[in-house]
């Protein structure tokens, strides 16, 4: 197949891998940034045309559309999937994803279990916001927010009101977060493919940090999930249509708690934390779907 990699960067690990994997079963790979094409929208003929051709030969893609490029990026995938070409992740499913209030909606009403969550629309009434969520501390986060940036952690209501007044005074939208302190720092993440979690790792903040995200500084480790946590995994996958995602959850008196999914997961992490090909995996998913 001739399969394409959307991605800015040719040289990322998580790309760099995927094209390794493609071309070990015989693949020809591609990378193409997305910003760089043409979207040339023709009645009954929906084409695209990058640097110096059409890419009408392209048989699936994998998109690897970054936060900040949501609106283009997602608008490429649309036409790819126009052409009839297979995605391992649709343009729809990424716009749900990204939006963090949608996601928690859908995923609310599938009955996937996650930490109180309050949004409001610029309100001045920031105490009775802390207080849907059961006080302080809470976790404050914007919802354009992605790698642990635009998180933060307010241990008073003093703190948490000086924040939200903050944002609402930049008119940034945030979500209130009840802050699970049993998770002491830690997270899980479960990779999932084909609704199946082909792995998964545990995220340890640094200390001091109640963020864990491994670009803030966090490390990560294999760790075997239990029924209830894979459960959640595929649960939340099938919940917001990502064949492919990254499913962040803590660890609560409670059970699992689903804090996000992310629709293009980095693979460097989990790969060397648990040994496993992730690549691979995915490249095998679109074999079996594209045929």
């Amino acid at each position: 197949m001739n399969i394409v990699i959307l991605s800015r960067n040719a040289n990322l690990y998580s790309t760099a891998r995927l094209v390794e994997e493609g071309e070990d079963r015989g693949h020809e790979m591609e990378v193409i940034d997305p910003l760089k094409c043409d979207i040339i929208i023709e009645k009954e003929k929906p084409t695209i045309y990058y640097k110096d051709r059409y890419l009408d030969y392209v048989d699936a893609i994998v998109p690897r559309i970054g936060a900040s490029v949501t609106f283009f990026g997602c608008a490429v995938v649309r036409q790819f999937e126009m052409m009839n070409v297979f995605t391992s992740v649709t343009s729809d499913a990424i716009i749900r994803s990204r939006d963090k209030l949608r996601s928690f909606q859908r995923l609310s009403k599938a009955g996937i279990g996650m930490p109180k969550t309050v949004f409001t629309n610029y309100s001045r009434d920031v105490e009775e916001v802390i207080e849907h969520v059961g006080g302080t501390p809470v976790i404050i986060k914007l919802l354009e927010g992605t790698q642990g940036l635009g998180v933060v952690l307010a241990e008073t209501r003093n703190a948490a009101e000086s924040v939200l007044e903050a944002f609402n005074g930049l008119q940034a939208r945030a979500l209130v977060q009840e802050y699970i302190a049993e998770a002491k720092g830690a997270d899980l993440r479960a990779l999932v493919v084909d609704g199946h979690v082909v792995g998964a790792m545990k995220r340890q903040g640094r200390e001091g940090e109640f963020r864990s995200n491994l670009h803030r500084g966090g490390s990560a480790e294999i760790v075997k999930l239990t029924e209830a946590e894979i459960k959640v995994a595929m649960k939340a996958s099938r919940a917001l249509k990502l064949p492919v995602c990254g499913v962040d959850m803590l660890q609560s008196s409670r059970g699992p708690l689903l804090l996000e999914v992310n629709s293009t997961p980095g693979l460097e992490g989990i790969e060397q934390a648990t040994g496993k090909n992730i690549a691979k995996n995915i490249i095998t998913y679109i074999e079996r779907n594209r045929r």
